[in-house]
C-alpha cells in the first residue's frame, strides 16, 4: 500500500502500528466529510489551471462513488492504509489511473484532516443543539405537569425553604439557554477554512481559499497557517469545555433525581422499565440510568484534560501528538448526545409524587417567610431574625 508520506524506504511494522494507532477505525466518521472537502478542492484546482475541467469532473464523480459506498457500509479503510485520506486517495488512483493523484495538489493531510474535522464538527454542533431544544421541551413539558407540586428546598444538604417542581425544571432549562449561547460562540470560532493551509506553513502556488471557504459554507478563511496547525487541540478544548456545560447540568440533574428518588425522601420516581436490578437483593430497583448520567460529565472532562494535556508544550507547526486528540474529541461528542438523549427521555416519562413532597414540607421553611412578615410590620430584618430562631427554638 502505497502511503502518502512514504518515498521508498518500508516501515518496521511494529513502529507502523503504534503510529498508526486507531485512526483508520475512527476515521470512517470523517469519510463523508473529506469527500465534500475533496470535491470542493478539486474545485480550486480547476480554477487555479492545475486540474482540467474533465479531470477535476471524473475525480468528483469518483468522490461520489466513495461516499455512495460508505452511506452502504461498504468503503473500507485498512490499518496499512492509516487514514481516511489514502483510502480516499487510493480509491481514485485505482479507478482513475495517474488522474486520481493529482487531488492531493496543494495541499498537505495536515489541513485536509482540519477540514473533514471542522466539516464533521459543524454537523456535531448542530445535532448537539438540537438536542439542547428537546430536552428543554421536554423539561417545560414536565413543568407543565408538574411544576405546581411543592417540595422542600434545600442548602448545605438540610431543608431551606420552599420550592417547587417549576422552579426546579425551570432552572436546567435557563442552564440550557446559557449553554447554547456558549455553544454558539465555540462554533463561531471554529467556523473557519483551514484548506490550502497545507502543514502550517501555505503552498507556493495559486490558489483561491475564498473559494473553497464559500463552497463549503464556511463563515471566513483561517488566513495565518501557523495558526491554523496551533489551532488544532485549542479549538478541540473549547469545544469539549462547551459540550461539558451540558453534561454538567445532567450531573446536577441527575444528582437530585437520585436523592429524590430515595425511598427516605421518595418525591420523584422513576418509571420500572429506567431501572435495574439487584443480582441478590430481590427488591432493588436502583437507578443506574441517573448514575451513569452523573458519570459520564466526568468522561467528557477527562476529554477536554486528555486534549489540553496533549497540545501543550508544542511548537508551532504540525506535531504528530495532535493526532491523539481526534479521539477523545469524537468520543465527547458521542458521549454528550447518548446523555442528551436519554435525560430527555428520562424527564419526559418521570413521575412525581405529589403526597410525598407534601408531606415533606415541614414548618420550619417557612422560618424566613415569617421573617419578612415582620419585617413588613416595621420590624428590622436582623430583630425579626432572631424573633423567629428564638420561637423556632421555643418549639421545638
Amino acid at each position: 500500500m502505497v502511503k502518502l508520506w512514504n518515498k521508498g524506504v518500508e516501515l518496521d511494522q511494529q513502529v507502523e502500528a503504534f503510529t498508526v494507532g486507531v485512526d483508520y477505525v475512527l476515521d470512517q466518521a470523517l469519510v463523508y466529510y473529506d469527500c465534500v472537502a475533496s470535491k470542493v478542492h478539486a474545485g480550486v484546482l480547476e480554477k487555479a489551471g492545475l486540474l482540467s475541467s474533465t479531470e477535476a469532473e471524473l475525480i468528483k464523480q469518483g468522490l461520489d462513488e466513495i461516499i455512495e459506498l460508505h452511506s452502504r457500509g461498504e468503503f473500507e479503510i485498512t490499518s496499512d492504509q492509516e487514514d481516511c485520506h489514502t483510502a480516499i486517495e487510493a480509491y481514485l488512483t485505482d479507478t482513475l489511473g495517474e488522474m486520481g493523484k493529482k487531488i492531493h495538489t496543494a495541499r498537505s493531510r495536515n489541513d485536509q484532516v482540519l477540514t473533514a474535522l471542522r466539516l464533521y464538527y459543524r454537523n456535531q454542533l448542530q445535532e448537539i443543539a438540537q438536542l439542547s431544544q428537546e430536552l428543554s421541551q421536554a423539561f417545560a413539558k414536565f413543568v407543565e405537569a408538574h411544576g405546581s407540586v411543592a417540595y422542600p428546598g434545600y442548602t448545605h444538604m438540610q431543608k431551606a425553604m420552599p420550592s417547587s417542581f417549576e422552579l426546579w425544571g425551570s432552572a436546567f432549562i435557563d442552564g440550557l439557554k446559557d449553554d447554547d449561547i456558549l455553544l454558539e460562540a465555540v462554533e463561531k470560532i471554529v467556523d473557519q477554512s483551514p484548506l490550502g493551509t497545507a502543514a502550517g506553513y501555505g503552498v507556493p502556488l495559486d490558489i483561491d481559499r475564498q473559494y473553497s471557504a464559500k463552497e463549503l459554507n464556511f463563515a471566513r478563511v483561517q488566513e495565518n497557517p501557523i495558526y491554523t496547525q496551533y489551532s488544532r487541540g485549542k479549538f478541540e478544548v473549547m469545544l469539549i469545555h462547551a459540550l461539558s456545560q451540558f453534561t454538567a447540568d445532567l450531573n446536577k440533574m441527575a444528582n437530585d433525581l437520585i436523592l429524590f428518588n430515595m425511598q427516605e425522601f421518595a418525591f420523584v420516581k422513576l418509571p420500572e422499565q429506567f431501572c435495574t436490578g439487584s443480582s441478590i437483593m430481590p427488591q432493588k430497583k436502583n437507578p443506574d440510568v441517573l448514575e451513569l448520567l452523573r458519570a459520564k460529565h466526568h468522561v467528557v472532562t477527562a476529554c477536554e484534560f486528555q486534549v489540553s494535556n496533549i497540545v501543550s508544550n508544542l511548537i508551532s507547526g504540525y506535531n504528530r501528538d495532535l493526532q491523539l486528540t481526534k479521539e477523545p474529541m469524537m468520543k465527547a461528542f458521542k458521549v454528550t448526545i447518548e446523555s442528551m438523549k436519554i435525560a430527555a427521555l428520562l424527564i419526559l416519562n418521570l413521575n412525581v409524587d405529589k403526597e410525598k413532597c407534601e408531606q415533606a414540607m415541614s414548618a420550619d421553611l417557612y422560618a424566613t417567610e415569617k421573617a419578612y412578615e415582620l419585617v413588613k410590620q416595621g420590624v428590622a430584618f436582623r430583630d425579626a431574625y432572631l424573633q423567629v430562631a428564638q420561637s423556632l427554638k421555643e418549639d421545638a
